[in-house]
């Protein structure tokens, strides 16, 4: 078993820790994961404009149209990925601010590390796997 201790501002220090080189690929990985979020969003906000847009002018029961989805089948799809954006940005906004606060890549239910190629897969991880799987048992 890796020995870990933390420092006096509660950074994991020892075999585990993060070096300053990884903290900066995840924060870049994490700045990066936030854009495209964004990015995500606008365009799903986009679309639904789009979409209330056709609602609006259309006079046709799309309900009922066998040539594709229905206007709302469609606008709760949208909906639903917006809301994926969103929640992603806020996941990827608490993992900043833990890389701030300096507890980044720590579980926040046993306070061991992480591990770096659990975060480059998952940047946003908060458990590390033994929490993680015991979690979702």
């Amino acid at each position: 078993m890796h020995e870990t201790n933390t420092d006096e501002l509660g950074v994991m220090m020892g075999d585990d820790a993060l070096d300053a080189a990884e903290l900066e690929e995840l924060a870049a990985l994490l700045r990066e994961r936030r854009r495209g979020d964004i990015v995500e969003s606008e365009r799903m906000a986009e679309s639904l404009g789009v979409l209330l847009a056709s609602r609006s002018e259309s006079t046709a029961d799309d309900e009922h149209d066998p040539e594709g989805p229905t206007l709302s089948s469609e606008w709760s799809r949208l909906q639903a990925l917006r809301s994926d954006a969103a929640h992603d940005i806020l996941a990827v906004d608490a993992a900043l601010e833990r890389l701030h606060r300096g507890t980044y890549g720590v579980c926040i239910r046993c306070g061991r590390s992480i591990g770096i190629d659990r975060l480059r897969a998952r940047p946003t991880a908060e458990l590390c796997i033994r929490c993680a799987v015991a979690v979702e048992s």
